[in-house]
């Protein structure tokens, strides 16, 4: 991950531009938290950087939060913000800051709220979720070009890799995403999908609830699947195999399909390695039958009352809230200036919840952008607004 250490650096005057970028405001720690952060935009994409101070130095990189796509921008970034701030570096490895194929092919990365404000439904849909080395992602993307396909990873390395393979093979059906697929198929429309791939999951036998098998993804793929669509897993675990087979014979209206070691048309560099190795290779497929309603995607994350940021610093309480469904965590408190508070927090589902910032002026907005509308979260904001509001 691109980072800076340094000796010192000087805070400067905000706003300020430096190329692309523009450096807003600076958040200085006031609860639960010794590190400052940097707000800045990168043409309208804002993120953060986050300063941690270690002894006698102090590590600059990107926020995980907010982080920012393709890693040279975050490289560009930092090298910019050291030159504004008189840096006294120590050490850097912000080396070849330019872009590089996958930038080229950046109009295929998507971030989530280009599929819940216009999901792509022209074409059929097929979705590999944790596509890995995109081996198997970018094959069938080849053999089927009138399907639109959409790859999930969190894996950075990864998603740079794909997306440097669809600038170099001039792939025009192929979408990216980093972002939790448990999450992602709640804003799916209802029967557009033919195929969801998962292949070779971290089996998780030690953090089960960390799977994306469970009975709510299956639902939710049942839902999304048209009659007749696949959910295909694919797995050299046994043990992932015989659970996801207890869920899937819970099902009604399905069609199960169980092989066993059979060739696929590709295979991936693990796959290669595990035949090897004479590992058995496991699929099931579950063929839906229903057709399912539409869903509805509308709620308003905004904050009905204005903010009294005296009372919210002195209230501030950092112990998790637990409910039925949701959670709330309200983490660390910043002060941007008298009247301007950062307060970073995470909320929604206990499986996958939702990070963001609530910026606290004269009125509290989320940051960088607003919640995604899943259930969960929907069900926490109408909480937050009342534990900030009390």
């Amino acid at each position: 991950m691109p980072h800076v250490v340094v000796r010192s650096y000087r805070k400067f005057d905000t706003p300020q531009k430096s190329g692309d970028f523009l450096f807003e405001w600076f958040a200085e720690p006031l609860k639960h938290t010794k590190e400052s952060l940097v707000a800045l935009r990168y043409k309208e994409r804002p993120f953060l950087l986050r300063i941690k101070p270690k002894e006698d130095r102090f590590v600059i990189k990107s926020d995980k939060i907010t982080r920012i796509s393709p890693t040279f921008l975050v490289k560009e970034a930092l090298a910019r913000f050291c030159k504004l701030a008189d840096c006294e570096v120590l050490h850097d490895n912000l080396s070849s800051i330019k872009p590089s194929h996958a930038a080229k092919a950046k109009e295929f990365y998507k971030n989530i709220d280009f599929f819940i404000e216009n999901f792509p439904t022209q074409k059929e849909v097929w979705i590999e979720i944790g596509f890995g080395s995109a081996r198997h992602l970018l094959f069938q993307a080849e053999q089927n070009p009138h399907i639109q396909f959409i790859g999930i990873e969190i894996h950075k390395p990864s998603i740079e890799q794909a997306l440097k393979q669809i600038a170099l093979r001039k792939l025009e059906n192929v979408l990216i995403l980093d972002y939790d697929a448990r999450l992602f198929l709640e804003f799916v429309p209802s029967n557009i999908v033919g195929k969801i791939f998962v292949h070779f999951p971290v089996p998780w036998d030690k953090k089960p609830h960390r799977r994306i098998f469970s009975k709510k993804f299956i639902q939710e793929a049942k839902r999304v699947l048209k009659p007749g669509g696949i959910l295909e897993l694919r797995t050299d675990s046994r043990l992932y195999f015989d659970y996801v087979m207890e869920l899937l014979l819970e099902q009604e209206s399905v069609d199960l399909e169980v092989t066993k070691n059979l060739e696929p048309p590709i295979t991936s560099k693990y796959e290669d390695r595990w035949r090897r190795l004479g590992k058995d290779i496991y699929d099931i497929r579950m063929i839906a039958h229903d057709i399912s309603g539409p869903i509805d995607l509308n709620f308003n994350f905004s904050f009905s009352f204005s903010p009294q940021t005296d009372k919210i610093e002195k209230n501030f309480d950092n112990s998790p809230k637990v409910f039925e469904d949701f959670f709330i965590h309200f983490q660390k408190l910043y002060r941007i200036d008298s009247d301007k508070l950062l307060i970073e927090l995470s909320f929604g589902s206990f499986d996958r919840p939702e990070h963001r910032y609530l910026l606290i002026d004269k009125d509290i907005k989320y940051f960088p952008k607003m919640p995604v509308p899943s259930r969960a979260n929907i069900a926490a904001h109408k909480r937050i607004e009342e534990l900030l509001n009390a």
